[in-house]
């Protein structure tokens, strides 16, 4: 999910069979099971393919794992809701990003293949039959028991079929005077062809008989559904029945009175259709001299890329869905028919618009650290010790008031800030404006390529212009991804630096929602780091010498397998040796052997891997010792931590980047270590909160399944909650 909210998503499934069929037979069990032992492998190649799980496969998991939540009746009924519709959001991105990708590399005739060997048609093919399963079961799961559980407690949503009189009268005059103004119906003819629709966008498709004004005969229709409506509106109050409160879709409307959209002629059939385009963007940085303004060419063309995938409702005739897969120049493969509304993720306005705090997770008021609550100056915190706060446990408020001081004190001469994921309305970017627009130096490396942001990001960057700030767009070929900030301040006549580093984006809405480390800081070994860092993302030169950070694309991928490495050594010797990683993605096929190696050599390995995992634990010989799990809750996990114990001397690294290729060797990344023991001592105790979950862990097998652990009859732990009553109550 590359840090976006909408990064916060089981049945048995088919094997295709092939070199390598473990992820294609992937399955959720909700039963507590150890780690299935496997015959040893005739020789331990760390090449060989059957050691690792497929990228795509292993990512369209996670978002099965995301889906699973709407079934566990642990969480608040609106919130399950909520996750069955981030399945949706999680799909649609999938389709847009990975799937497009696939079918571009068959495309072009491109057999390249990852660690796992399997060649793009195969895994095509064994997501089709994936995604097909889990989107009827999602429909299942949404109409068989979420809108039953929401309508008996007084939430229902309407469909054509149960409107009352005066219901219908009311849905009536609106789409008279709110919808059929602003909805363009499109005759296909030789005249009207096929027209361009928008990505994701909802159309219908209509059968029509008789002829028009000019003697037309009826043929097919477009109707597409205006964007500037909402696709979910309340009815009023005094048309729901006692004691509920009732919706009803914007399909429904039109669907309804499609045929006062045609007057004089019959629609013999209407049926709601989406279509899904490639979304992905790429820029050459060979090609461009002005990376804004072909970023704005490129976000024109996302809207109209090749279709990938083609959604239609589970009624529509055969005739026309084939028609409608040739318009795309798409597979029988590529529809998908629903059982209900065509773009589940709008149903996300009803948690915003129901007032039912009992069918939500119950509030809670984010921690501030003991240090920072007489509200006094932060300058003079920081300066006494480094601060660490983990969101969104903790408030990430005084991220926020930093930069608000410094925006405002006279003796701050300059500021620099990466942003990646920072929000329209962010009082980030207000106080860098502040900031500027009073004359301090200002500089903020903005990534204008921030996968579905570089709109928001480039409306950021004219800003910032505007106010008189430095803003630069990070190096072309690399995306810069560091979550950086550096203030520098006179004080007594000298110059005194303090900086931020975190493992999460500037952006305090997603800081309610994922989880995060920040770091405040005025270590002069560490902020000079960060200083020289920025230097080399505003000037040219030689890589500088960083002494106490790791920075991608130069030290962090090396320094990273030398520590996997310093603890196989440490085991081999028969000492205890332990590893702990905790980060989004596990796919980058080097740190991966690296930690085979270091299995084989003893180390106790614990990784927490949210989403991607292309390591398969538990292979004798190779993985035996190496345990993954993945945690699925309230909040997105999103920190990165890397634990070595190294001999009895352990260290704790914070980090931006995950362990992928692209983070390693294609991006600006930060991995900073905890200094002070105290910080790093809280650090390993959170991890080992989320090694003993029993809640909401679920256990990654060797032959491709997550197994849900269980509590049984012990005490229930759940990490997540376990630290929002620790940090949020208690910090």
């Amino acid at each position: 999910m590359d840090d976006q909210v909408t990064d916060n998503s089981p049945s048995p499934l088919h094997d295709h069979g092939g070199s390598d069929s473990d992820m294609s037979t992937l399955r959720i069990n909700r039963t507590p099971t150890g780690v299935q032992a496997r015959e040893a492998l005739p020789e331990t190649d760390l090449d060989d393919p059957q050691l690792y799980f497929n990228r795509e496969l292993s990512h369209l998991q996670f978002n099965i794992r995301v889906l699973e939540q709407a079934l566990d009746e642990a969480h608040p009924l609106l919130n399950r809701l909520m996750f069955l519709l981030i399945f949706s959001s999680n799909m649609d991105e999938f389709f847009e990003i990975r799937v497009a990708g696939l079918k571009h590399q068959i495309a072009l005739g491109d057999d390249t293949t990852g660690a796992d060997g399997r060649l793009p048609k195969a895994v095509l093919g064994e997501i089709s039959d994936i995604a097909h399963a889990q989107i009827v079961r999602q429909y299942q799961i949404l109409n068989d028991t979420l809108l039953p559980a929401l309508e008996a407690q007084g939430l229902r949503f309407r469909r054509r079929d149960q409107w009352t009189k005066a219901q219908k009268d009311w849905v009536h005059e609106l789409f008279n005077n709110d919808i059929m103004p602003v909805i363009s119906p499109i005759g296909l003819d030789p005249s009207h062809p096929f027209p361009r629709l928008v990505n994701k966008s909802l159309n219908f498709i209509v059968e029509l008989e008789g002829k028009d004004a000019f003697g037309r005969a009826g043929g097919m229709a477009i109707l597409p559904a205006p964007r500037s409506l909402p696709r979910l509106m309340a009815l009023p109050k005094h048309l729901c029945s006692e004691g509920f409160t009732e919706y009803v879709f914007l399909s429904s409307m039109i669907h309804a009175h499609a045929e006062e959209l045609f007057p004089g002629m019959r629609v013999r059939g209407c049926y709601q259709f989406r279509l899904t385009r490639n979304a992905d963007m790429s820029v050459d940085p060979e090609e461009v001299s002005d990376l804004a303004s072909a970023l704005r060419g490129e976000l024109l063309a996302r809207r109209y890329g090749s279709g990938v995938r083609l959604e239609v409702a589970d009624n529509c005739p055969d005739d026309l869905t084939n028609f409608l897969l040739r318009q795309f120049s798409l597979d029988a493969g590529d529809l998908y028919r629903v059982q209900g509304p065509v773009n589940l993720t709008r149903m996300m306005a009803v948690l915003g618009d129901v007032d039912r705090p009992e069918l939500l997770y119950r509030p809670y008021t984010p921690g501030i650290p003991k240090a920072l609550r007489g509200g006094g100056s932060l300058f003079d915190a920081i300066a006494k010790q480094d601060l660490l706060l983990h969101h969104p446990f903790q408030s990430f408020s005084p991220i926020e008031d930093l930069l608000s001081e410094a925006a405002r004190d006279p003796a701050v001469l300059a500021i620099k800030q990466t942003l990646y994921r920072t929000g329209s309305d962010s009082p980030i970017v207000s106080a860098l404006v502040d900031a500027a627009s009073q004359g301090k130096e200002v500089t903020v490396v903005i990534e204008l390529r921030a996968r579905f942001d570089e709109a928001d990001n480039l409306q950021l960057a004219s800003r910032l212009q505007e106010a008189g700030a430095i803003v630069i767009y990070g190096i072309m070929a690399y995306k810069t991804h560091a979550k950086m900030l550096h203030i520098v301040r006179r004080e007594r006549g000298e110059l005194r630096h303090y900086a931020h580093l975190g493992t999460g984006n500037y952006h305090s809405k997603t800081a309610k929602l994922y989880t995060d480390y920040s770091l405040l800081t005025a270590n002069k070994a560490l902020c000079a780091d960060v200083h020289k860092v920025f230097q080399q993302l505003s000037g040219m030169g030689r890589a500088r010498k960083i002494d106490t950070l790791l920075h991608a694309p130069f030290t962090l991928h090396e320094r990273l397998m030398e520590m996997i490495d310093r603890e196989a050594q440490v085991a081999r010797k028969g000492k205890r040796a332990h590893i702990i990683i905790k980060c989004n993605s596990l796919t980058e096929p080097k740190l991966i052997k690296a930690l085979y190696r270091a299995s084989q050599a003893g180390v106790e390995c614990d990784l927490i891997i949210r989403g991607m995992c292309c390591l398969k634990p538990g292979l004798p010989g190779v993985s035996n010792n190496i345990r993954v799990r993945s945690i699925i809750g309230r909040f997105l996990e999103h920190t990165r931590v890397f634990h070595f114990h190294n001999d009895g001397k352990p260290e704790i690294w914070c980090s931006s980047a995950d362990f992928m290729s692209r983070n390693m060797f294609h991006r600006v990344e930060t991995c900073f270590p905890l200094l002070d023991k105290k910080l790093a001592t809280r650090v390993r105790k959170d991890l080992e909160t989320y090694l003993v979950d029993n809640c909401q862990s679920w256990l990654l097998q060797s032959d491709g399944s997550y197994h849900l652990q269980d509590p049984g009859s012990g005490d229930a732990i759940s990490a997540q909650e376990t630290l929002l009553y620790a940090y949020a109550s208690k910090s």
